[in-house]
């Protein structure tokens, strides 16, 4: 059986790529060329900020008190479980030195990277939990300098919940910027004098293009854009709660896309019959993102087979992926491009991107063909040692000096040969890379 379309995306999460661009490199022009107060005239402009772009510990502290217990328990919740998470993965590295043949000893050390630049989303919503994701791992892994910023609303500064959380997951210096300016302050430094060596954090297409850009001249945790969702389903699946996840990640914003791909025509049929009426029961904002983020972007496949969907899955390569299927653990074994995978009914999206305890930073647009999302790997550099004995040198410079030769590289082979005759002098050794 072929596979089909029920509902084809009108759009790609690659549409309006070249009208970003031009307005991202714009900006990072401008910025880099007048810093700060170039910088402090976009958070004015577009955000309605001219308060103090550092945020202080008075404000911090004001914040805090404007946070109900019950959220700062929660905040306190989902930090817990995304740092003990986080700790796991740290000590899943670690360092060694291994003798591979006598005199020869190779290793490697674990170096965490000295500025995060951390962005908390702060515009349509108040992104508490990419506060938690963001800046708990950057701890975690050892980070000398973390700096967060988000985007103010207008003179009343920062979200409390989110500057609440990004000083209670432990940044250092917190910074009153949004969308590219935000982005392009911790790139360079401005007004902390730490310029960051990685950008980490979710952001939308503006955001996302401005770390890819920037991309070389620092790190970036991933390739990201607005959030995706994909649901492998069969006919055993509950459609309602098929539905209820797909409008879930749609109230994202109008160019999150949503897919499902089912074995089972009716069950299709049964979720595109709720998928409507789930979004004109949610709020006027909620439902005008949901409504052209399913109308533009969202998909609906029937597959003959369950290979057949976990081919249409994996050319998706979605940044969440729900598997509600009665074989799961087929899928599993199967599956290889995706960013976080929820296995059963039983977890969902919402879990992860809030209080799961997995990180919710994850590759869109298909970068989840070569990538994960961010870790407390992507912090920490894996760097390589080298030491030997002037006895091992006798078999690695003659072929060093061999195979240096044989590439046209005389300076490379003569570093070895030096070394030959200071640690054995007088003894010949065969150093042309020509068969004798």
């Amino acid at each position: 059986m072929a596979i089909r379309y029920l509902k084809k995306a009108i759009k790609s999460p690659q549409t309006g790529e070249d009208e970003t661009r031009a307005r991202v490199t714009e900006m990072l022009k401008e910025i880099e060329q007048g810093g700060e107060a170039v910088a402090r005239a976009y958070g004015e402009s577009l955000d309605g900020y001219a308060g103090e772009i550092e945020v202080s510990r008075a404000a911090i502290e004001a914040a805090a008190g404007r946070i109900p217990a019950r959220l700062k328990d929660d905040i306190a919740f989902a930090r817990e479980r995304v740092r003990k998470f986080a700790e796991c993965q740290k000590a899943s590295l670690g360092a060694f030195e291994t003798e591979i043949e006598p005199g020869v000893l190779l290793g490697q050390r674990l170096i965490p990277i000295e500025t995060a630049g951390c962005y908390v989303p702060g515009g349509r919503y108040a992104h508490v939990a990419s506060a938690i994701m963001s800046i708990t791992t950057a701890k975690v892994a050892g980070v000398a300098n973390v700096i967060a910023c988000s985007a103010p609303h207008g003179a009343a500064g920062i979200n409390p919940g989110i500057l609440y959380a990004m000083d209670y997951c432990g940044a250092d210096r917190i910074l009153a910027l949004g969308g590219v300016q935000g982005i392009a302050a911790l790139a360079f430094g401005l007004f902390t004098g730490h310029p960051a060596s990685m950008l980490i954090g979710p952001g939308n297409r503006f955001v996302a293009e401005a770390k890819r850009m920037l991309f070389g001249r620092v790190g970036i945790d991933l390739f990201a854009g607005p959030t995706e969702i994909a649901i492998i389903a069969d006919g055993n699946a509950d459609p309602a709660i098929v539905a209820a996840d797909l409008v879930g990640q749609s109230e994202h914003g109008p160019d999150s896309p949503a897919w499902l791909v089912t074995t089972s025509q009716p069950l299709a049929e049964d979720v595109m019959d709720r998928v409507p009426g789930l979004i004109v029961a949610l709020p006027e904002v909620q439902r005008r993102n949901a409504e052209a983020a399913w109308r533009d972007y969202g998909e609906v496949v029937v597959a003959g087979t369950d290979e057949e969907a976990a081919q249409v899955s994996d050319q998706w390569a979605p940044e969440h992926l729900e598997l509600l299927t009665g074989r799961n653990d087929w899928y599993v074994g199967r599956l290889r491009s995706y960013g976080s995978l929820f296995i059963g009914e039983e977890t969902t999206v919402a879990y992860g991107d809030k209080a799961q305890g997995t990180n919710h930073i994850l590759p869109t647009k298909a970068a989840a063909r070569y990538t994960g999302g961010l870790s407390v790997h992507k912090l920490i550099k894996v760097v390589t040692t080298q030491r030997m004995t002037r006895e091992a040198s006798r078999a690695v410079a003659a072929a060093t000096a061999r195979i240096s030769r044989l590439e046209g590289m005389e300076a490379h082979a003569r570093t070895a040969d030096a070394r030959l005759a200071k640690y054995f002098p007088g003894e010949r050794f065969d150093l042309d890379a020509r068969d004798p």
